[in-house]
């Protein structure tokens, strides 16, 4: 009796549990408005709730953002600190030399290099090819640009002007074949001549005898023919193969798209050192010597 009892309990269960099931389906299905209704005023009353406890997230959050900033803050401006007083440092240095170089100036009566001035151009031709090398640019004689001046970029030495008209002018690079550049080499100031050969990497020839040229040295002009004032940067030593040393060539010519052509007041002294020559030569130009390789005593020296 007693399991008769609990089956049918059991029955009476499971037919109150699909009633309601049915009464929730019956429900959906009658009013699905009314539900989502009870669902937004559900989540409308919660939300404040969660907005509450996450607050003091927020809040802790913010306060170690303001710690970081304020010691990031602390840190730069020690650091702006340090470097005002090295510039300081420096500046007095400056002043110093400043006034020791006019003194010993003023005492050897010194000559003064005339003040550079420059133009800015753009490239509007490359005449790069197997047999010369050299740009084209949109200023000429008008803007008081002439043959002799110093083409450059921000890096350092492109060429030379061979060519003006009078809003045009062109410009010979050091890697053409005709470019020689007297220049000096490495901390020790080898004097050699930069003869372009057409590469991308002009040679160095007719270096001092018993002189040492390492891979990485730096390349400056030299005033040595007067051609070109010192100090101007080339390039850096890329290679000591056998008896030449090649030169990598500050500027990337494929990123040549403006130069600046500077006036150091070296073509009035240039257009005079080549009036002899053009006269014993019958009024003709005279051609450059072809590359020969390093003085036998040179030392070329590669990186380990």
């Amino acid at each position: 009796m007693p399991n008769a009892l609990k089956t049918i309990a059991q029955w009476i269960t499971y037919g109150m549990l699909l009633i309601a099931a049915g009464a929730a389906v019956l429900a959906n299905k009658a009013d699905t408005a009314l539900i989502e209704r009870v669902r937004v005023q559900v989540i409308g009353a919660v939300a404040p709730i969660l907005e509450l406890m996450a607050s003091p997230a927020a809040g802790v959050s913010g306060a170690v953002d303001s710690v970081r900033d304020w010691l990031r803050l602390a840190d730069d401006n020690a650091r702006l600190r340090s470097e005002v007083a090295r510039l300081a440092e420096w500046r007095a240095v400056a002043e110093r030399l400043e006034a020791e170089n006019a003194d010993l100036r003023a005492l050897l009566n010194y000559v003064p290099e005339p003040e550079a001035r420059f133009v800015a151009a753009r490239v509007i031709a490359d005449s790069g090819g197997a047999f010369a090398q050299s740009l084209l640019l949109n200023a000429g004689s008008q803007h008081g640009i002439a043959k002799g001046h110093v083409v450059m970029t921000g890096e350092g030495l492109v060429g030379r002007v061979i060519g003006v008209a009078p809003r045009a002018s062109r410009a010979l690079l050091i890697t053409d074949l005709n470019s020689r550049v007297p220049v000096t080499v490495g901390v020790h100031g080898v004097r050699a001549i930069l003869a372009g050969d057409n590469t991308d990497l002009p040679k160095l020839v007719h270096v001092e005898p018993g002189a040492t040229i390492v891979r990485g040295d730096r390349v400056v002009t030299s005033a040595l023919t007067g051609a070109f004032p010192p100090g101007l940067p080339v390039g850096m030593v890329a290679e000591t193969e056998r008896l030449d040393a090649s030169v990598r060539p500050l500027f990337d010519r494929s990123r040549l798209d403006f130069v600046r052509v500077v006036d150091l007041g070296l073509a009035p002294a240039l257009a005079g050192a080549m009036k002899p020559s053009v006269a014993n030569s019958g009024g003709g130009t005279s051609t450059p010597p072809s590359p020969s390789p390093s003085a036998s005593g040179a030392r070329l020296v590669g990186s380990e």
